[in-house]
């Protein structure tokens, strides 16, 4: 199997959107402007005002991307924030306790909808409450995390979500094109987060048939990221991240130490590549946050919560960072630059 035959590059997270010319205001565009405030107002005159209760486990780009998501594509709905949508987000700042206090909170507060980013996040509010509309998203294995059952339906009649349950195949596929003569892959990951110890479960069950065994480091805060991934150093040859909260809100941390030990980190978002990751595959997370909107949504305009499937993202997309690959020690190879969003350069290729 080769990379290009695995992927399906989404094409939407590339495009950029034009900004309007400034400068151009007259007595003449005056009247424009007003119909156009109040189209707008009309629009939101007719859709009642909704609250909407965000939290994540942690601040970090590719869940804050996702974040921004969901609150656009509600505004292209008609519930914008500060006019017919009040918005109460919060972070529980990578504590598990802080996330179980927010969750109590956003149950007492019952609010229209509660979505809850990350896996952490999740299980807390599926705990608080089982009244309150909860949109779960940016969970990997909700299946693990006791979100939903073997037959994925949600364990609750309040809950749906967006799940990214990445194939494993495509992304060992891509470990060893970047790096033909691995034989060990680093894992530092966090024991406290379930999506975590399930990809560490899932490697450990499927690099065998590959020749390959998988290095496993615990770290338990984002201080001991930096730590353990120097701990790679002479027993590992390339380095495996996805979807740890912990380990991204300390990304730079991962970076500079696998700078330092000349070994490449292969993620799966975005963001990661762009804070100092070789490559990742994986989902866009700008548009995993426009999908999880429109479930809040159609929750906003009556659907019943248990009448909306989960739902899986999972068309991938390759992105690289050919000065990180450097960096780390290797070259990427020609035939997947051409197959990858360069994200050095921000060009669709």
């Amino acid at each position: 199997m080769t990379i290009t035959s695995t992927l399906r590059l989404s094409l939407c997270g590339a495009a950029i959107s034009a900004i309007s010319a400034l400068g151009l205001i007259g007595c003449s565009n005056s009247s424009t402007d007003n119909k156009t405030a109040a189209d707008n107002s009309s629009v939101n005159a007719d859709k009642p005002a909704k609250t909407l209760a965000i939290t994540q486990i942690v601040e970090h780009p590719s869940l804050d991307d996702m974040r921004r998501g969901i609150i656009d594509e509600l505004a292209d709905n008609g519930y914008v924030e500060g006019k017919n949508l009040t918005v109460n987000f919060q972070s529980a700042q990578g504590n598990t306790a802080t996330a179980g206090q927010i969750a109590k909170q956003f149950a007492g507060d019952n609010p229209d909808v509660i979505v809850a980013i990350s896996t952490p996040s999740a299980q807390s509010i599926v705990s608080a409450t089982t009244t309150i509309p909860i949109v779960y998203t940016a969970v990997s294995d909700p299946l693990g995390a006791k979100l939903i059952t073997a037959d994925g339906k949600p364990f609750q009649d309040n809950l749906t979500g967006l799940s990214s349950q990445l194939p494993l195949e495509p992304q060992l596929d891509l470990l060893q094109k970047i790096k033909p003569s691995i034989k060990t892959i680093g894992y530092v990951y966090s024991p406290g987060e379930a999506n975590s110890v399930s990809l560490r479960d899932d490697l450990k069950d499927a690099l065998p048939a590959r020749g390959l065994s998988l290095l496993d480091i615990p770290a338990n805060r984002p201080t001991d990221i930096g730590m353990a991934t120097r701990s790679l150093q002479g027993r590992a040859d390339i380095i495996y991240t996805s979807f740890d909260n912990n380990v991204a809100s300390a990304f730079e941390a991962m970076t500079q130490a696998a700078n330092e030990i000349k070994m490449p980190i292969i993620a799966s978002d975005e963001f990661s590549v762009q804070r100092g990751a070789t490559a990742a595959l994986g989902v866009n997370d700008y548009d995993f946050g426009r999908i999880t909107g429109k479930m809040v949504y159609r929750i906003f305009n009556g659907e019943a919560v248990n009448t909306i499937k989960p739902e899986v993202m999972n068309e991938l997309t390759l992105y690289v960072s050919p000065k990180h690959a450097k960096a780390q020690g290797v070259n990427l190879p020609a035939d997947m630059l051409k197959n990858a969003i360069n994200v050095d350069t921000k060009t669709q290729k």
